[in-house]
């Protein structure tokens, strides 16, 4: 009788079967189950497994070392030895690395035995129930509800020939629903991460739906120009994760981007932004956990295959204003002169004296825009981090501390460094979800802010 291998197995046979000098080998299993909604009623649902293997082989040799990675889906003992051939080969034939380092050693983590985790249809089992009521609360409303929700566990498992065995399991899950009247004249948005969905209530995000519809009710149509703007913590986290990536050590170091000193070498050390503004990242941030130690099939900018199980730890990028850390391999570390702060899958802004919602946000604004959603964010100028981007489904206008309109959408032009270093008030740091970049990069804890002459470069058709 043939018994299905665990990724243990996997892991174990890779090693034994690559001829390569050195191999990293990750297997990530996958349980994923999702719920979508169209027209006030429930069109699919469905639950998936997956199982991919990583096999990252070391060909040392006079001139250095020489690096091939394979990844596929692989889940039998004789998929694994294929993958593995693959990876020996393709390292035997290529050039000598450049980021390499020594191996990351150590032992058995307590947990590598445990098997992977797994999620169902059934975490849904609260949600389910109260879209029902929702649907039933839009409908009567005159409102039509689209949206998901989705949720994953991936467990990785990685271990090297250096004795290296670990084990992370990671859930995530996320939500989104657009809310439009029968006539389609409008649409509004919400979104939001969670672990687990207990604390994700149907009833809730329709009733924010509602209101916003009936904020559009009135149409005030506005010319480009520059506003005093409340970006809620979803377009915080736009512009945040945004600002994280592109805070690689060895562009900074090499003069390509806004973290890079005039003269050469890189801004850690000076004041960057607001003082009050703390930007950092801990994989056991509560709420936020993440993988507590590098994974990567490949090498980058700001990764090395190299790294594979170093331990990624708390880190400040930007503390009192001040730039602190950049995105650092070991390679790029030991080029910058810089600590190596490997990539984190979390980000915590918080700003001294923050408090209170949008909302409260809102109430103190005597003239202003509420922009709830942002999207298509691309890079104009690496050297001022100057972003373009569209407003979508939902810019209000406010007056007196109230939102009496929906404006039209505009094309923005701005950078989340200069966004950090003029705002004029902060709200509380919350649990929030990039509408842009949430599906890559989903654990965020952002503050609302409002910012003085925010650049509405041009009058969008988007809706």
């Amino acid at each position: 009788m043939t018994t299905t291998p665990t990724p243990q197995d996997l892991v174990e046979r890779a090693l034994e079967a690559s001829r390569s000098d050195d191999a990293v080998v990750l297997v990530r299993t996958t349980s994923s189950a999702n719920l979508r909604w169209a027209n006030n009623t429930l069109t699919t649902n469905g639950e998936m497994r997956g199982v991919e293997v990583t096999v990252v082989a070391f060909d040392r040799r006079a001139d250095g070392v020489a690096v091939g990675s394979i990844t596929s889906a692989a889940a039998s003992l004789e998929q694994v030895r294929a993958v593995v051939e693959q990876a020996d080969a393709a390292a035997a034939a290529a050039a000598p690395a450049g980021d390499v380092s020594e191996l990351v050693g150590g032992g058995v983590a307590d947990d590598w035995s445990d098997p992977p985790a797994a999620t169902s249809i059934g975490v849904y089992g609260d949600v389910a129930p109260a879209l029902g009521g929702a649907f039933d609360s839009a409908t009567s409303g005159g409102r039509i509800l689209y949206g998901f929700v989705d949720h994953e566990v991936a467990t990785v498992y990685l271990g090297s020939s250096t004795g290296l065995r670990l084990r992370h399991v990671q859930p995530t899950g996320h939500w989104a629903c657009t809310a439009k009247p029968t006539d389609l004249s409008q649409s509004a948005w919400v979104g939001g991460a969670t672990r687990d969905f207990t604390d994700v209530d149907p009833t809730a995000f329709d009733a924010e739906l509602a209101q916003r519809l009936s904020w559009g009710e009135r149409r005030i149509d506005l010319p480009a120009g520059r506003y005093d703007t409340i970006l809620p913590p979803t377009s915080v986290a736009d512009l945040a994760i945004y600002l994280l990536w592109i805070s690689g050590g060895l562009d900074a170091h090499d003069g390509q981007s806004v973290w890079s000193r005039a003269g050469g070498g890189t801004r850690v050390g000076e004041r960057v932004v607001d003082e009050r503004v703390r930007l950092r990242s801990d994989p056991a941030h509560p709420g936020l956990e993440a993988a507590p130690f590098v994974h990567v099939a490949t090498s980058g900018e700001v990764t090395s295959v190299f790294d594979n199980g170093l331990p990624v730890t708390a880190t400040d990028w930007v503390r009192d204003g001040v730039l602190t850390s950049l995105l650092q391999s070991r390679h790029s570390a030991r080029v910058t002169g810089l600590p190596p702060t490997p990539v984190p899958d979390n980000l915590v802004l918080d700003v001294t004296g923050g408090a209170g919602s949008t909302q409260d946000l809102v109430a103190a604004t005597d003239d202003g825009l509420l922009v709830t959603s942002l999207w298509y964010i691309r890079m104009v100028d690496p050297q001022s981090a100057l972003l373009t981007g569209l407003t979508r489904d939902g810019v209000y206008v406010v007056e007196n501390g109230e939102v009496v309109g929906l404006a039209n959408n505009f094309r923005f032009n701005e950078s989340p460094v200069e966004v950090l270093g003029r705002f004029s008030h902060a709200g509380a740091t919350v649990p929030s979800f990039s509408r842009e970049w949430g599906d890559y990069f989903s654990r965020t804890a952002t503050p609302a802010l409002r910012v003085p002459d925010f650049n509405m470069s041009s009058v969008s058709e988007a809706r």
